[in-house]
This record gives structure tokens, sequence and C-alpha cells, in this order.
């Protein structure tokens, strides 16, 4: 594994894990937490029947049987990437495969298929979708013969209303011939907080959910391992996106999560943890945007401002990453809609003092 290869899986803020460790090539890498990293580790299995596309997916397993393919660069969605801006995982046990978002496009879906055959020796029979976006779940298309396409009752909901509008939105930007054949496929199966999704000697615990990133992320811890997928609520060089989402219930979910100190996360960003105890850099790089937007949004309130004055509500240390031209402003303006109420309850009301009660001899 080269340096560019590790910069672009951890990303900046965790590559200060690696320094001094990088092992000699085809070795892998040994991150602090013990986690081992392979690139294309399993691709001997099979290979026969792996054509070069299939064998050049960085698949990389970053636990045992937990394989992650993450885009090539932080970016929004765009034709140049087909719309393949977040991480496809799977977990893998023998011969079988649970794909967990996988990706924008029956394309993309078809990709993940024969590349997860061509490098594990396994074939996909499920899927699971953490949150109703596009570039997540419209990678069904590929898995309409699943055994089963996993998703919380509240995720099931929203793309059955919504995806239409997203594909026809998706094909937009990423261009038709990207979205070729892609049609919407949507869960068979709900998961439900506190139960166990079992699948061969995995154990992942379905955890509790607040409306933080959607109005239903689904978040799955697997303990064995110490790896968490965290739907859409956790970002690293691109600005998070809070449309359907709420700031303080993101924020809440958040610290949950880092309360379970997981060595390694799954969402918008994959992000492991520097040493035993640490956290994540993607949870608390989310954790740092949000808190200063509320924090923004509370000073302008203080200050007499309008939700209109967005000059008031810029954060100039966010301005680098990914997204914030096109959804600062409207995340501000969110978080305003939400805050605005708990702010008029916290400050008193001006007005004319009350009569004094009349004074009896």
């Amino acid at each position: 594994m080269n340096s560019q290869t590790i910069w672009r899986w951890l990303g900046q803020a965790a590559l200060c894990c690696l320094l001094g460790q990088v092992a000699s090539a085809g070795a892998g890498v040994g991150v602090g937490v013990g986690v081992g990293v392979g690139v294309g580790a399993g691709a001997a299995v099979g290979q026969a029947a792996c054509d070069a596309a299939d064998a050049a997916v960085p698949w990389q397993q970053v636990a045992d049987g937990v394989w992650v393919w993450s885009p090539p660069a932080v970016a929004d969605v765009a034709a140049a990437n087909a719309g393949f801006v977040m991480p496809v995982s799977a977990l893998v046990d023998g011969t079988r495969a649970l794909v967990i978002d996988p990706g924008p496009s029956l394309l993309h879906g078809v990709r993940v298929r024969s590349s997860l055959r061509c490098q594990t020796g396994a074939n996909v029979f499920a899927v699971v979708n953490t949150h109703a976006h596009a570039e997540n779940v419209l990678g069904n298309a590929a898995f309409a013969d699943a055994e089963a396409i996993y998703a919380l009752r509240e995720t099931a909901g929203a793309m059955a209303a919504r995806c239409p509008q997203c594909l026809e939105s998706l094909a937009t930007r990423v261009g038709a011939d990207a979205m070729r054949g892609t049609r919407i496929v949507l869960p068979t199966h709900r998961l439900v907080p506190g139960q166990d999704l079992l699948w061969g000697r995995h154990r992942l615990h379905v955890l509790p959910a607040e409306q933080g990133h959607t109005d239903g992320d689904l978040m799955l811890w697997l303990p064995a391992a110490g790896w968490l997928w965290a739907g859409g609520l956790a970002y690293e060089g691109r600005v998070p996106e809070l449309a359907q989402g709420s700031v303080e219930g993101w924020l809440a979910a958040l610290d949950r999560l880092v309360a379970l100190r997981p060595k390694g996360v799954v969402s918008a960003a994959v992000s492991v943890a520097c040493a035993a105890g640490d956290t994540p850099a993607a949870l608390l790089a989310t954790r740092g945007y949000l808190v200063a937007l509320r924090d923004r949004v509370w000073a302008a309130m203080d200050a007499g401002a309008s939700p209109h004055d967005t000059a008031l509500l810029t954060l100039p240390a966010y301005a680098h990453w990914a997204g914030y031209a096109e959804r600062h402003g409207f995340n501000a303006q969110r978080a305003w809609r939400e805050l605005e109420r708990a702010w008029m309850d916290r400050v008193p009301v001006a007005g004319p003092n009350p009569p004094e009660a009349p004074k009896r001899d």
C-alpha cells in the first residue's frame, strides 16, 4: 500500500496514525489500534474469474471480514465521479457477503457485486440501506434478487416518497449514461433499534437513532471488531447535509457514538482511531462543525440579527471543505429554524414594567 492510497482512505486527519508504521510493500499496514488493512488481500480467491476492472477496485479489509471501498476523493456528486462519493462496505462470512450502502447506480452496484466476488470469493446475498440518500441506495438496483434489503422504517418510507425525484435529480447531475438501467428497489426487511442483525459469525447491533442527518439514520455497531456504521452522521473534509436533519439530534447521536470508543467508523467518511481509546477523526470533525454552526446561529440571534443576515452566519474555518458554498448557507437556515424557539424561550421578552400592586393600609 503506498502513501497516496493511505491518505485517500484515512483522510489527512488520521494520517498521523501511520507515520513510521508503514510495513514493507505487500505486508499491509498496521494501525495503532491493531486494525489490519489489506488492499485486495483476497484477490487470489477466484482470481481466474476476475477481469481487470474488478481486480483494480481498491477494496480494503479493515477488520476480520470487514471490507470497505472508499471514493477516490472527498467531493460532492458530479459527472466526474458518477455519484460515487460515499463509501461502500461489506461484511464477508465465507462465501456470503452483506453489502452496506451499495452506491449511486445500477452500474456501481454491479461493480460492487463482481469485484467482491473477485477479491473475496463471496457472493452478495443481502444489502443494508443506512439512510435515504440517492448516492447510498440507488445501487439497490443491482441487488433486486437479494435475500433481503434491510432498512429502518423511516428510511424505507423516505425512499418510497423521495427516490423518484432523487433518481431524476442524480441523473441530471451525473449524466444519463452513468445512471443507465438504474431503477428504484425498496427495502424488503425492517430493522428495529435494539435488535441484532446476524451475518454468519458477525453480530451487528442496531443502535437507537435520533433525527440527525436525516429522519432515520441507521447506526450499526460491530462490538467484536470495534467498528461502527454511522449512516450519514460522520463527515470529514466535506460539509454535512442538514436538509432533513436536526442539529441537536445529530449532536446527541454523535455523543453516544463517541462513548462507544470505536476503533473505526464507516459513514460519509471512513475514519480510524489513532490509538486505543482515541476517537476517529470524522466523528470529531463533524461534531466540531455542528457545534460551530449552533454557536454561530445563537450568537447571531443574541446580536439581534435575522436569518437573512447571512454574513453573520459564515464559518470561515470550514470554507475549504467540499460543499461549503452549496450547503452551509442552507444548513444555517435550517439550524436557525430549529433553534429559534429555544432561543425565544430563553430570552425574556422586552416590554413595560408591570404595574405595581396597590398598597394596603
